[in-house]
């Protein structure tokens, strides 16, 4: 299974963005996002377990950002709003056939080429 993510781009502080990361396959349930700034290590974002009921998000951007599943595209879409400068980075999207613990990038076998977020202040 392949993921193709999309969507990233430069915005002011306070902007909006919209992130997609399609499949080309189904077997996955949990679907999350990573991000990694520069000079910086990858952490973990958010998730969403199929069909989307539950949804997990780091603290930093609960209430800014929601993830959300359209499983008749096999799409999972990450919206940001009110971005900050600090959210910089190269986004990436994985996928997992039962993760346990969300946030660890181990419990992930696919992962889409990164999409670049720039916040500007």
């Amino acid at each position: 299974v392949q993921l193709q993510a999309s969507g990233g781009g430069a915005v002011q502080t306070g902007g909006s963005l919209r992130l997609s990361c399609t499949a080309s396959g189904r077997g996955h349930n949990v679907r999350g996002w990573f991000r990694q700034a520069p000079g910086k290590g990858r952490e973990w974002v958010a998730a969403i377990r199929w069909p989307g009921t539950n949804t997990y998000y780091r603290d930093s951007v609960k209430g800014r950002f929601t993830i959300s599943w359209d499983d008749a595209t096999n799409t999972v879409y990450l919206q940001m709003n009110s971005l900050k400068p600090e959210d910089t980075a190269v986004y990436y999207c994985a996928a997992s056939s039962g993760a346990i613990v969300v946030a660890l990038p181990n419990e992930y076998t696919n992962w889409g080429q990164g999409t670049l977020v720039t916040v500007s202040s």
